[in-house]
Formats: C-alpha cells, sequence, structure tokens
C-alpha cells in the first residue's frame, strides 16, 4: 500500500468516525494517529484531507449531493458518505493527483470498508465529479 493510500485511508476512518459519534474529524484523526503508527509524510497528508474538508465541507457536501440524483447524503451509507467527502476535497484542492489516481482510490477504500455496492455507487458519483471539477483530465 502506498503512503497517499495509507493517508487517505486514515482521513476516511476520521471523516466516517466524525459522522457517527459527532465529533470533529480533525478530533477522530488525532486519536487514530495515536493507535496507528505512521510517517510524517502519511500524517501530514492525512491531516491536510482532513482540514481541508473541515474548510470546505459545506461546498463539498452540496457537490455530493447534487451529482448523487434520489440519493441524499443522510440516506448514503456512512461509509460511502464519507468516502466521497475526502475525494471530493481530493478531487478540488489537489490537481496534483491524477483524476484516475484520486477515484481509483476511492473506490478501493469504498470496497475494503463498504458493501458489496460500495465500488460501484463511489465510482458512479465520483466520475460525474471529476468530470465537472476537472474537465481536461476526463
Amino acid at each position: 500500500m502506498t503512503s497517499r493510500r495509507q493517508a487517505r485511508e486514515l482521513a476516511f476512518r476520521a471523516v466516517y468516525q466524525a459522522d457517527v459519534t459527532g465529533e470533529t474529524p480533525k478530533h477522530c484523526l488525532e486519536e487514530i494517529l495515536e493507535e496507528t503508527p505512521s510517517s510524517d509524510d502519511i500524517r501530514a497528508f492525512a491531516a491536510t484531507l482532513v482540514d481541508e474538508l473541515e474548510e470546505h465541507r459545506e461546498n463539498v457536501d452540496a457537490i455530493v449531493s447534487r451529482t448523487a440524483h434520489n440519493w441524499p447524503l443522510r440516506r448514503m451509507a456512512a461509509t460511502d458518505r464519507s468516502v466521497l467527502r475526502v475525494a471530493v476535497v481530493e478531487l478540488l484542492h489537489h490537481a496534483e493527483t491524477p483524476t484516475r489516481v484520486a477515484l481509483d482510490e476511492a473506490i478501493e477504500i469504498a470496497k475494503k470498508y463498504g458493501s458489496e455496492t460500495s465500488g460501484s455507487f463511489v465510482n458512479g458519483i465520483l466520475d460525474r465529479i471529476a468530470h465537472d471539477a476537472r474537465p481536461s483530465a476526463g
């Protein structure tokens, strides 16, 4: 597993835990990092994703809601919703990450932590968001 994948997974876990417990993602990430040995670059990228989500949460949720026709955020599985939030932050704020990489990583995390259909659900929504967010990358 690449260090970027580990960081994305840590960010996902923090966002998911926050979604379920009501704590802040930043607080949840701090708890997770206390228990998870990881390098400084992994910790830094995970923290960046979590911080950016906290800063842009309203916009991220609006984008996901607009794109996920007939699937309000509250109806989505918490795992899928959390994967989408982290991936959308990366698509919007990390142009250095190739679009395909951001999508593939999110899909793999969704498959690992979500249901049988999570991978295709996340793929369908992120593909549409990526075409809007990065039209030249499509």
